[in-house]
């Protein structure tokens, strides 16, 4: 243990000679003086959206122990990170994420742009504990746990893992029986930690549920103090009201979240506006209703986003081929040109990875509507650049809208490796387009309090102790379309319940993260 001796150190003008008055800290010192990490001289950026203040931060097992100025004169700490010039700030919480922890082993994509911790189960699917002979969720998150984790990990319980659990076939109607089934397993799942439920509602099978059934289910997550996250019914401008307006009327009954927020074929800074009114008014008739954005023009899913509602499934593509082989054809056509052409579609699965739609078809000498019904519906993923900056930045710096990555360690996406670091590189540092106090706010104490973790997204006493420290002017997004794979930079210290995962810039072979359960 090293031991902080004020007059050896003062005379060398090591650290600063203080004296500190705070009552609190005569309090903490009264308790203890045995400390495990001093954060010393940095900026602190608290997560509330406050001014940043000069500070020091000072750590004990997993939680934040005192904020303030350290008198080093009367405690012991056995490491000290000297954060001069640099920011102090809470660990981000990314509200949308994808992955698993069991065969994703490293997700050091998240870590490396400051994100501590994520929220799986996403677009109505999470694992199906059933399939793996595990009784229920309590066993399931305990078994979880004994996994050795870097961030983090929080659950949803997906709409469609739920539909599969109560046996319901993609195309049916719950009977009244399934309906209970599912919203026993359901309110089961978020009385043992899961946060609540997401739907997928342009994906097999979600965009089969009708309203009733999920007004049903938006009952007992509210019941449960829980949210609904949704990837909505459809993204596109002309169905975005709609698709919102669905939700809203879940939030009657619980907490609602738009998930990954776009306008698809909107154009403007004045369209995002009137979707950032319609979220307030909402907000302002009483409903809790937020969403999150990531900051890339491109999305990211399965190649059935390409295909009518009546050739998602594979038997419905088959059928399709067959009885409709020439309204399936004109269907991908117009609907491919619709989404800025066969140049705005790129691979990121299958043997076609890295290419766009429109590269494959010229190699193969062959129409994009061709290879798409030589790939069909289930056959591939890709990112399609469909969104407009413009608008899509008004989202960005929206105090009210959070940020996700939507991303996984092994999508083919640089949002996995980049959302988090871009926002400060581009849109706080490059283009001005909001503080980075509100940014972190939006990366932390908002996604915390949306989602319902308790004592994270703060630096407060008391709180657990996921900090992050860097020099902002510093982070970088490296990842890109091309190189999707390359970890961001500049975060150079990353501490992760009260352990020091990267200090220095330098990884340490050290796994801190653990599995978060909503408290009751």
């Amino acid at each position: 243990m090293l031991r902080l001796f004020f007059l050896a150190f003062c005379g060398l003008g090591l650290i600063t000679c203080q004296n500190n008055t705070d009552p609190a800290f005569s309090k903490l010192v009264e308790e203890s003086t045995s400390f495990d990490i001093l954060i010393q001289g940095g900026r602190i950026i608290d997560g509330t959206g406050a001014a940043p203040f000069m500070g020091d931060v000072l750590i004990k097992g997993d939680e934040i122990a005192y904020i303030g100025q350290v008198d080093t004169t009367q405690i012991e700490v056995k490491q000290i990170i000297p954060a001069a010039q640099r920011i102090i700030s809470p660990g981000f919480i990314d509200a949308h994420a994808h992955g698993n922890p069991v065969t994703d082993t490293s997700m050091t994509n998240f870590l490396a742009m400051g994100v501590t911790t994520i929220l799986l189960g996403q677009d109505g699917a999470s694992p199906n504990y059933f399939d793996i002979h595990i009784p229920g969720p309590t066993q399931w998150l305990q078994q979880m746990a004994r996994y050795e984790l870097q961030p983090n990990i929080a659950y949803l319980l997906g709409h469609g893992t739920l539909r599969r659990m109560a046996e319901i076939p993609d195309k049916e109607t719950p009977t009244v029986q399934q309906q209970a089934e599912m919203n026993r397993l359901l309110g089961d799942a978020i009385a043992a930690g899961f946060y609540g439920m997401s739907t997928g509602l342009e994906y097999v099978p979600g965009l089969f549920a009708e309203e009733q059934e999920l007004i049903e289910l938006a009952k007992v997550v509210g019941e449960k103090d829980g949210l609904i996250m949704s990837h909505m019914r459809n993204e596109d401008d002309d169905a975005l009201e709609e698709s919102i307006d669905e939700l809203i009327r879940q939030g009657a009954h619980c907490r609602v979240h738009i998930a990954h927020l776009k306008a698809v074929y909107g154009k403007g800074p004045e369209r995002a506006q009137e979707i950032l009114d319609k979220i307030d008014k909402a907000q302002g008739e009483g409903v809790f209703l937020s969403a999150d954005v990531y900051p890339y023009m491109a999305s990211y899913t399965g190649i059935g986003i390409l295909f009518p509602d009546w050739s998602k499934t594979t038997n419905d593509f088959t059928l399709a081929k067959q009885q409709r082989p020439q309204a399936l054809r004109d269907y991908l056509y117009q609907r491919v040109q619709q989404r800025n052409g066969p140049e705005a579609t790129l691979f990121g699965t299958g043997p076609y990875a890295g290419k766009t739609l429109a590269e494959v078809a010229k190699e193969s000498n062959k129409s994009y509507v061709d290879i798409l019904m030589e790939i069909g519906p289930n056959g591939a993923s890709g990112a399609y650049f469909i969104m407009d900056e413009s608008l899509q930045e008004q989202f960005i710096a929206s105090p009210i809208i959070m940020y996700s990555t939507d991303g996984s360690p092994k999508m083919r996406h640089p949002r996995g490796y980049g959302s988090f670091a871009k926002i400060i590189q581009r849109y706080v540092g490059e283009k001005g387009l909001l503080p980075l106090e509100l940014a972190i706010r939006k990366m932390t104490e908002l996604p915390a309090t949306t989602i319902g973790i308790s004592k994270r997204g703060r630096l407060a006493p008391g709180f657990k102790a996921d900090v992050l420290v860097f020099d902002e002017t510093q982070v970088k997004a490296q990842a890109t379309y091309d190189s999707p794979y390359q970890l961001s930079t500049g975060f150079d210290f990353i501490i992760v319940n009260g352990k020091l995962v990267r200090d220095a810039g330098q990884w340490l072979d050290v796994k801190a993260g653990k599995i978060l359960r909503k408290q009751g």
